[in-house]
């Protein structure tokens, strides 16, 4: 339960500063576009770490591992809250994801290696929570704790669960001797080359868009770093003899398509949170807790469908229930394809709920699938990748999200502008009636005019951002369906056929 809870709040915090940005960097003295850094350097720094934590863990043993790591998790939160200006609060921030990235997959492990198996699916469950339900409630958290309160509270919210996590890792984890020695065999050629490549393909990810892609020379140094070292940490893992990470784990049949899958989970629950919240605030004008409402109704109702998840797993077949969570997970997509500029909360619940009802029905027995067979000693590598894959899977998602948003709004704009011209008699009936209205507030004619054209832009301009995103969600819904196909290719496996426990 301590290392559960370490899990919820490294992922909470992933997605609980994008609520309150426009705070944050008004505090600050800073952008908004220099303020992207703000949640770019947490995810660098938790990307780079998640890899470690398999051969760290065994280094200083777990429970020293984890209490260190929580201790600074807490104190790089506190620190957030005390930042004075942007640098200070893109290193306390890196600090937190450097962290924080190592409670995620340690709360993994702690539930492969120390639950019997029979008790497993229980805690993938648990760990279920820290995956879909924290991303959903984090823009809530976020929002709430910003109108009501300040900013600075969303990092003290650390403060009480991080105090328990280090009270609960001390009491239950028995301490056991550290492995120095390991430090002379490490693969620290594959480290370094997994530092810079993961961290140069992160920041590809999340800043291109922003960046205009190849049009900006930060990227294009990125994309040659990342495309250069990267498939050099590849050759290293599978020539080392003690590697980093022992990659040959992909080419188990169920863990390298899970892994697939999850790519496509991440992609669909962190697009989702990234493309919903823009939707809300450009058309519909919310502010941060309204958003945070519409979103809650994905991540409520989670909290009551998975303690059946267990249950489900024991009587039906693993690959059925992913099947059916990632059909109801793209099902969800496409209800949020057909939206229109008068969309708002109340017509989003129900497309919320159908999607709490489908997340749940994935990470568990996915985690169960994925994780079948592996030897204990392989556990750290298959915690390290399978919760890598799921954050690389967002991040690619909102990349892709965030370009495809960006290039079909202009392309929508296109084609009605072609129809929606001075050549169209609608078009002139409109503006005339337009320029009736306005008139009341102004006297001269062109004035009038142009006041009219500029209305009917920002209608053209509206309804072809509301295109775009229903674009965005129906990309997302068949990611999610494609990759409900790919569950018909794994072997079939028990729910208590996960890592083999101590």
């Amino acid at each position: 339960m301590a290392t559960l809870l370490g899990a919820f709040m490294a992922v909470l915090d992933i997605q609980i500063t994008n609520a309150s940005l426009n705070d944050i960097t008004g505090a600050l003295g800073a952008t908004i576009d220099e303020g992207s850094w703000i949640s770019t350097g947490y995810l660098v720094a938790e990307i780079v770490v998640i890899p470690l934590t398999g051969w760290l863990s065994q280094v200083f043993s777990i429970r020293r591992y984890l209490l260190v790591n929580a201790s600074l998790f807490l104190l790089f939160s506190i620190a957030c809250a005390f930042a004075a200006n942007l640098p200070m609060m893109i290193i306390f921030r890196a600090g937190q994801g450097f962290t924080g990235g190592v409670l995620i997959p340690m709360a993994f492990t702690v539930i492969l290696t120390k639950l019997p198996p029979a008790k497993q699916p229980i805690g993938l469950a648990l760990f279920a929570i820290t995956a879909t339900f924290a991303p959903s409630v984090g823009p809530t958290i976020g929002g709430w704790l910003t109108d009501n309160l300040s900013w600075q509270y969303i990092f003290y919210l650390n403060i009480v669960p991080g105090i328990l996590l280090i009270a609960g890792v001390a009491y239950a984890i028995a301490p056991k001797p550290m492995q120095l020695h390991l430090f002379k065999q490490g693969d620290w050629w594959g480290i370094l080359t997994m530092a810079m490549g993961l961290s140069s393909l992160e920041f590809f990810l999340e800043e291109g868009n922003r960046k205009d892609w190849f049009g900006s020379q930060e990227i294009v140094r990125a994309a040659v770093v990342a495309a250069m070292t990267l498939p050099i940490f590849v050759v290293i893992q599978f020539t080392n003899k003690q590697p980093l990470l022992n990659l040959r784990l992909l080419g188990r049949r169920n863990f390298g398509l899970s892994m697939v899958v999850n790519l496509a989970t991440g992609l669909g629950l962190y697009g989702s949170v990234f493309i919903l919240p823009l939707f809300l605030a450009q058309v519909q004008g919310y502010n941060a807790m309204k958003i945070g409402e519409t979103i809650m109704w994905s991540g409520i109702p989670q909290l009551f469908i998975i303690p059946f998840v267990p249950k489900l797993m024991k009587r039906l077949d693993l690959r059925f229930v992913i099947a059916v969570g990632l059909s109801l997970f793209g099902v969800s997509c496409l209800m949020n394809s057909t939206m229109t500029s008068q969309t708002g909360m109340d017509q989003l619940m129900w497309s919320q709920i159908v999607r709490a009802c489908g997340q749940p029905l994935i990470i568990t027995p996915l985690s169960s699938v994925a994780t079948s067979g592996i030897e204990p000693k392989q556990v750290g590598t298959a915690s390290a990748l399978f919760n890598m894959g799921r954050n690389l899977g967002g991040s690619i998602g909102i990349a892709i999200l965030g370009t495809l948003q960006s290039v079909r709004e202009k392309f929508h704009s296109s084609r009605i502008g072609e129809s929606v011209s001075l050549g169209n008699p609608l078009t002139r009936d409109r503006i005339d009636q337009l320029s009736q209205l306005f008139s009341s507030y102004s006297s001269d004619p062109v004035e009038v005019q142009n006041q009219a054209i500029a209305q009917i832009d920002r209608l053209v301009r509206r309804e072809a951002n509301v295109m775009a995103y229903n674009d965005c969600f129906f990309f997302m819904g068949c990611a999610l369906f494609l990759s409900a196909l790919l569950v018909l290719f794994f072997k079939k496996v028990k729910p208590t056929g996960g890592a083999v426990g101590h």
